[in-house]
């Protein structure tokens, strides 16, 4: 697949690079060549020096023989534009990242395709709708479904005295087919395991089970639900204020902030929510908020060490269920392993995305996960496939790769060796950053 990507911000250059792992045919778009040089030096990724809202440079960058267009630079009327003009030029199918929730609206969806954007991004729509998942559902790190819950691939850390801990892979199989455990997260490192391995206090599991059965890993891995109700967040970001827009029938709100003109802003933007002025790193501040008091706590700052480190800080205080937004992908491991519940990472819900747009260009029904350095996707069995020409057993799969589950007939099952594949199963598949490509020739 040709792709041409219009931005090489961190989100454009993350996206260029996990692209170019799957084995892509990238093109990177920038009027800066400073920021072209970091991606082009170390990924097979071609670059260009030019303003993505010329004609002149998108005939250079030939969108008109490209299968897909993303315009992710920092502003969203240039994104608007430069889709407009791909597509009027012959890009197949456009992407364009935006920043307010009005290009989203049913209402708007026939104008915005009118004016040639196939797909919006809307990263702080994202990272919401991630954090209110996190929030209904205290006791996770990661929760992804299928068909209405019919499929849940959940992440959660195991705790010390948990019944898991210590217990081989095929011992838990053996008496618990109502499991799969897909991957391990261990000491920065995420894993595909195997029968021998055992599951170990810290670790990060990813299990897929049915929706009957979800509840059960809750014991299982020593951990205890917590009803959420009262929310603190620190930084009265753009995910802060949709947040509290799409969730406030649901949790009371409190934003702290400590740039005072933002705080007078916050009330017109988050009716709902409490307001307070000060720095939520301080622990006095946090008292006067109500710390004390507090359910869960989301840590939204544009500094990454400052909302794992609130984070912390709040656990300290009793806080059941902690959330940080941390953008720095080199952090991402070192917050899992510490005591703080959900990571939010706008670079990665980014790619997800992007992902579900490789998986199936015709479709907004795949579904994908991106992690820091795996991929958990819904893939459709097509007709005369690799992956039906047997029993799973039978059939040579990637090392890197699981499969977790699949819906056949609108009803989720656990995949077994024993398991025969059929055209028209949707297959939970959990792989290894850059496997994706690998797998996806299996299937079709």
């Amino acid at each position: 697949m040709r792709i041409v990507i219009a931005g090489a911000g961190e989100v454009g250059s993350h996206l260029a690079k996990l692209l170019s792992n799957e084995d892509q045919d990238i093109l990177l778009i920038d009027t800066d060549p400073s920021r072209l040089a970091g991606p082009d030096a170390n990924y097979n990724i071609m670059t260009l020096v030019g303003n993505p809202m010329s004609f002149a440079t998108l005939r250079e960058a030939r969108v008109n023989a490209c299968d897909l267009f993303i315009a992710v630079t920092p502003y969203e009327a240039n994104n608007i534009v430069a889709c407009s003009i791909a597509k009027t030029l012959g890009a197949r199918t456009t992407v364009a990242r935006i920043d307010h929730y009005g290009f989203m609206d049913p209402a708007n969806s026939a104008t915005v395709k009118s004016m040639g954007v196939d797909r919006l991004i809307y990263p702080e729509y994202l990272a919401a709708e991630e954090i209110i998942t996190a929030l209904n559902h205290s006791w996770i790190r990661h929760w992804f479904e299928l068909h209405g819950g019919e499929i849940i691939l959940v992440g959660v850390k195991l705790r010390d005295g948990a019944p898991l801990s210590n217990v081989q892979l095929k011992e838990f199989a053996s008496a618990n087919n109502r499991f799969h455990v897909s991957a391990i997260k261990r000491n920065h490192e995420t894993i595909i395991p195997r029968g021998d391995d055992r599951m170990e206090v810290g670790d990060i599991l990813y299990i897929t089970t049915t929706r009957d059965n979800v509840r059960e890993l809750i014991s299982l891995c020593g951990k205890v639900e917590h009803r959420i109700k009262r929310v603190l967040i620190m930084g009265g970001s753009k995910i802060a204020i949709r947040l509290a827009n799409m969730a406030q029938d649901r949790f009371k709100f409190k934003i702290i902030d400590s740039d005072d003109a933002i705080c007078h802003k916050l009330p017109t933007k988050c009716p709902e929510a409490e307001i307070f002025h000060g720095d939520a790193r301080d622990i006095d501040t946090l008292i006067e908020a109500g710390i004390e008091d507090t359910d869960a706590f989301v840590a939204l700052s544009s500094s990454s060490e400052a909302n794992i480190l609130t984070c912390l800080t709040a656990k300290e205080f009793g806080v059941k269920k902690t959330v940080a937004e941390v953008e720095n992908l080199q952090f991402i491991s070192q917050a899992e392993n510490l005591n703080i519940g959900t990571i939010i990472n706008k670079k990665l819900l980014a790619s997800s995305s992007i992902f579900q747009l490789l998986l199936d260009s015709d479709s907004s029904t795949a579904k994908c996960l991106a992690l820091s350095d795996a991929e958990v996707a819904e893939l459709d069995v097509k007709a005369g496939a690799k992956i039906t020409q047997g029993l799973i057993r039978e059939i040579k799969i990637p090392r890197q790769m699981t499969l977790a589950g699949l819906i056949r007939n609108g009803k989720g099952m656990l995949i077994s060796g024993n398991t025969q594949l059929m055209p028209g199963d949707h297959v939970l598949v959990f792989c290894l950053s850059g496997s994706l490509h690998k797998i996806e020739k299996l299937f079709n």
